[in-house]
């Protein structure tokens, strides 16, 4: 809605006991701003912002509900957010303790109840003045959270596709696991498994692993490439943030049925995640490798919100050097067009990874259709989300002559290059039983068959990320996995 720019500037309130009416009284007469409505609880102001009668708001943050979403709503449209602070000379401890919350919220613009109604108006005025810069500047993608360009900076551009045909270091094999050892289960905690938190004044990147619809493997991909990623002596974060149908749990043999990835968000929802938060929700399953489990079930998608889930991404890149995000394939986002208001989005898991990812991993499987599919996604892919696009690279998994004729690769090779304009795929040979063998074990491929072709051409590709990335492969850990299990 069109807001007109002609008189005082239109406020809103949400401050639950009577700092409400000390506030309302003191702006009464200053110029430039005035009370429109007094929201008795959160509904109410989401209400009176979605329908354009504020450009601001001043809330306190006791506020029932009052969380990232709600904040992110107001901002979208269009209201600035002023939070409100219980009179420091009547109760320090709780002023301080409110300022702490509203700033953990990202409001960044707090005044006293008890303050002049020139100082809260000059407060009111800044945020609006900052919120419509920050809605003309170059902020590209839609859901690119305020620490993109803090990463920009720390990391430098974006992670490059590799060069076609460019060597790839690869790491050592795994020794394999046998006798006793091997017997042992893998335990889900390990004071020296888990990863530490990256190097002050760096951030970690962000592998988004999507792919084409149907089943082409795409949790295969990304928890084998976080475990090479690992074993390279990174630091790397797994999530599970498929919505529609999460597995990496099974996958990796963990019992735990507790959704990580809610817990994490519930906490960014209320600004109380941190690294080492993050780290208690996320329990290391390798060293250097810790997993935030998914949904159990898939009509949970709703605790998962845009603004929480941008707020993860951030965290989880103060946290370890790579993450690597494990979401489901709809891009669809019309609940506005379906629901005429704004609605809780399906797919905000899958988008908001698209949008903060520095690599995008676009898996499809290697046969007719499942090749057909993989070169609509890369045109949906293009289209939805243009800016991920630039920075994804394909992944052809189960490469096998049976699928599409004699000399497979070259065949998958000419059909992308004809089709899609795709040189740089990463094919992934066909080897059932060692896939098979890690399912049945919920074990990696590094860990059940250490000399796979499968496995090769992840570990490949996990040592050109890291090379692109900046720094030379760490040498490869050898014995660590064997050491958890004894």
């Amino acid at each position: 809605m069109a807001r007109s720019a002609a008189g005082p500037l239109p406020l809103l309130t949400a401050v639950p006991g009577p700092e409400e009416a000390q506030l309302v009284a003191h702006l009464e007469g200053v110029p430039g701003v005035a009370v429109v409505r007094r929201c008795a609880d959160l509904g109410e102001l989401l209400s009176a912002s979605a329908a354009g009668h504020g450009r601001a708001a001043l809330v306190s943050a006791d506020l029932h509900r009052l969380d990232r979403d709600a904040l992110a709503r107001l901002s979208a449209a269009g209201t600035a957010v002023v939070g409100v602070l219980p009179p420091a000379a009547l109760a320090p401890v709780t002023a301080g303790a409110a300022a702490a919350r509203l700033a953990a919220l990202g409001v960044r613009h707090q005044v006293d109840a008890g303050a002049p109604g020139r100082d809260v108006a000059s407060a009111v005025l800044a945020a609006v003045a900052e919120l419509a810069d920050a809605g003309a500047g170059d902020d590209p993608a839609p859901g690119t959270s305020a620490w993109e360009g803090q990463r920009t900076a720390a990391r430098g551009t974006p992670c490059p596709a590799a060069p076609s045909g460019a060597p790839a270091p690869v790491p050592g094999p795994v020794a394999p696991l046998t006798g006793a050892a091997a017997a042992v289960p893998r335990p889900l905690t390990s004071p020296d498994a888990a990863p530490g938190p990256v190097p002050p004044g760096a951030l970690g990147r962000l592998v988004a692993v999507w792919g084409a619809p149907g089943a082409p493997g795409r949790t295969s991909v990304a928890t084998n490439l976080a475990a090479e990623l690992a074993l390279l002596g990174e630091r790397v974060v797994l999530v599970d943030a498929d919505t529609w149908s999460s597995s990496t749990a099974q996958v990796l043999g963990l019992l735990d049925e507790t959704a990580g990835v809610a817990a994490a968000c519930r906490a960014a929802a209320a600004g109380t995640l941190t690294p080492g938060r993050l780290l208690e929700l996320a329990p290391a399953v390798l060293p250097g490798l810790a997993v935030l489990t998914g949904l159990p079930r898939a009509e949970r998608w709703h605790e998962l919100g845009a603004a929480a889930l941008e707020e993860l991404w951030g965290v989880c890149r103060a946290t370890a050097g790579w993450t690597v995000v494990d979401v489901a394939h709809p891009l669809e986002q019309d609940e506005e067009l379906v629901l005429d208001t704004a609605a809780p989005r399906r797919n905000a898991a899958t988008t908001t990874a698209l949008a903060a990812a520095d690599v995008v991993l676009v898996v499809g499987q290697a046969d007719p259709v499942g090749l057909q599919r993989l070169v609509r996604a890369l045109g949906d892919l293009a289209e939805a989300q243009p800016r991920a696009a630039q920075r994804r690279r394909v992944v052809v998994t189960r490469v096998r002559a049976s699928a599409v004729g004699r000399d497979p690769a070259a065949q998958v090779a000419e059909a992308l290059a004809s089709y899609a304009g795709v040189v740089d795929a990463v094919l992934v040979p066909d080897d059932r039983p060692a896939c098979d063998a890690a399912l049945l074990g919920g074990r990696t491929l590094a860990e059940a068959a250490p000399g796979s072709p499968a496995r090769a051409a992840l570990a490949a590709l996990a040592g050109q990320l890291a090379a692109a990335a900046g720094g030379a492969p760490a040498r490869p850990r050898r014995r660590g996995w064997a050491r958890m299990r004894a």
